[in-house]
């Protein structure tokens, strides 16, 4: 499976592992891709499970709708929902880094049905996240996001120089010099930047739709360098889970969990989704 569709519009996927293993599906963040899980990929094939890593909404070449609505977290869950479907499974374990662990907290309280296990790396529970801005630093960490909601300003801004504000800045954060360039490649690409930041945009259209209790078994990866979520979010995002639920801190990592450790994100996942496989 190279790709799958909804309505009209065409998802980038790479399918890999044992075809009859546990199925993982993998869900990157911004200013990702699928590769971020390359190397996480490759531990989990060696331990016997499939995995799906999608390029999401806005990522794919081919899954680009214009304007903010068409990126709301109801259209994200509903992505990888038909990504489960036409895979021909009734469920997965979902694993989600930075904005895909948001639609992995989406899925785990909207469709605990599809969902054996979730896994989420950095970002907390989205209720946490919303009251750590008020109670903690969370709030000036995220500055950014209100950055983003100005229109055409932050793709000028970030792709400037043929990209080189958006390439400081994941230089900074000890992503390695080949994956930054990737990335900021793929982000040049006609319509990129604009779909990724529309996720960001969409977020005002979500708060009216929130992402409620999880009842699906949760391990929850935070590390200690991440520059954008802080300690607060992550401790508080236990109450809403009501499911078993483990928090592993990863110290001295930065935000770029899968790419930066990912045979420990990979020795996680695996023994998380045996426990509940």
């Amino acid at each position: 499976m190279d790709s799958f569709r909804r309505d009209d519009l065409v998802f980038d996927v790479r399918d890999g592992g044992p075809p009859d293993g546990e199925p993982v599906v993998l869900l990157h963040g911004f200013p990702q891709d699928a590769t971020a899980w390359d190397a996480v990929a490759a531990d989990l094939h060696a331990a016997g499970l499939r995995t799906l890593a999608p390029d999401q909404r806005g990522y794919s070449p081919g899954a680009r709708p214009r304007g903010r609505s068409a990126y709301r977290l109801r259209e994200l869950t509903a992505d990888v929902l038909a990504l489960l479907d036409q895979a021909e499974l009734g469920s997965a374990h979902v694993v989600g880094h930075d904005w895909g662990g948001i639609v992995a907290w989406a899925l785990g309280a909207w469709h605990p049905e599809r969902l054996r296990t979730l896994t989420a790396l950095s970002v907390p529970h989205p209720a946490a996240m919303a009251r750590a801005v008020l109670t903690s630093d969370q709030g000036l960490r995220s500055y950014y996001t209100a950055l983003f909601q100005l229109p055409v300003l932050p793709e000028r801004l970030l792709l400037a120089g043929d990209g080189e504000p958006l390439r400081r800045v994941l230089l900074r954060s000890d992503l390695p010099r080949a994956v930054c360039e990737h990335y900021v490649r793929r982000m040049r690409e006609p319509g990129a930047l604009a779909a990724a930041l529309a996720w960001y945009r969409a977020l005002p259209l979500d708060a009216r739709d929130p992402v409620g209790t999880v009842r699906v078994p949760t391990l929850h990866l935070w590390s200690t360098r991440d520059a954008f979520l802080g300690r607060t979010a992550t401790e508080g995002t236990r109450r809403f889970v009501d499911a078993p639920y483990r928090l592993e801190v990863l110290e001295g990592v930065t935000h770029w969990i899968p790419e930066l450790a990912p045979e420990r994100t990979a020795e996680l996942v695996t023994a998380h989704v045996r426990a509940r496989g």
